[in-house]
């Protein structure tokens, strides 16, 4: 399930309601982001998250497709705010559910490291004295970088050995 809203969510009651009477969920993996009130140095009064509507929701429903390829999930939940957020504020949820915890750790993991790099979202930063939208970062980008698909084998079905070297 995929929500793009203004208002905020209760975390608790979304999490109970994961899979509610699917007694196959061993494992329920969850992120929350939340405003922080500094930027590096920054004090940060506000953040205004935008957004294209249709647009970001094809793309999340993209990264959530992805996730349901790679590991075997029961339920997945993400819900994203947009609009004039405060710190302390809840931007995100993420959450998995799967028989094993493993895949609900990963699949949360791999699909907030996508939603930060993927989803189009623009975030803009309110100080005192200034605003400005924020960049791109490569440590996001990094981590998002760790899901990139392997190199396959040379002989499919049989792992390459590496060369021994005397």
């Amino acid at each position: 399930m995929i929500r793009v809203q203004r208002e905020d969510f209760d975390t608790g009651g979304e999490l109970a309601n994961l899979g509610r009477g699917n007694l196959g969920i061993g494992g329920v993996c969850a992120f929350v982001g939340r405003v922080r009130d500094m930027a590096g140095e920054d004090a940060i009064e506000a953040m205004t998250l935008e957004h294209y509507p249709g647009m970001t929701e094809k793309e999340l429903s993209r990264i959530e497709a992805e996730a349901w390829d790679r590991w075997p999930l029961e339920e997945t939940l993400i819900i994203h705010r947009h609009g004039r957020l405060e710190p302390g504020d809840q931007i995100v949820l993420v959450a998995t559910a799967s028989a094993h915890r493993q895949a609900a750790f990963d699949a949360c993991s791999f699909l907030i490291d996508w939603l930060k790099t993927r989803a189009p979202f623009w975030k803009r930063e309110e100080g005192a004295e200034s605003a400005q939208w924020v960049e791109a970062r490569a440590a996001d980008d990094a981590a998002a970088g760790r899901w990139e698909e392997p190199a396959k084998p040379t002989k499919p079905g049989k792992p390459t050995k590496p060369d021994k070297k005397e």
